[in-house]
């Protein structure tokens, strides 16, 4: 299977498969096995997806904070007008 649309799809026909009242309890192990391998891939999926998404929406945050580091407390200013607590 090739992409998310597809995996999704098949997650979905398994699903349909165990709710067969015809269904052999060994065939309905084995959808259910893969059934549970597919929704597992599905979530590592989306889990990289999320990320990304964050990524792209942070990125601009993220690089402005890179550039300007702030690091009032080691200012050597403050030691010398003693205003240092």
């Amino acid at each position: 299977m090739t992409n998310f649309e597809e995996k999704l799809e098949k997650l979905e026909t398994l699903s349909e498969n165990i709710k067969q009242s015809d269904i052999s309890l060994e065939d309905a192990l084995k959808n259910f096995e893969e059934g549970i391998k597919l929704a597992k891939s599905l979530e590592k999926e989306l889990d990289k997806m999320e990320g990304k998404i964050q990524i792209l929406m942070n990125g601009d945050e993220a690089e402005s904070k890179e550039k300007k580091p702030e690091l009032g407390l080691f200012d050597d200013s403050a030691e010398i007008t003693g205003t240092r607590s």
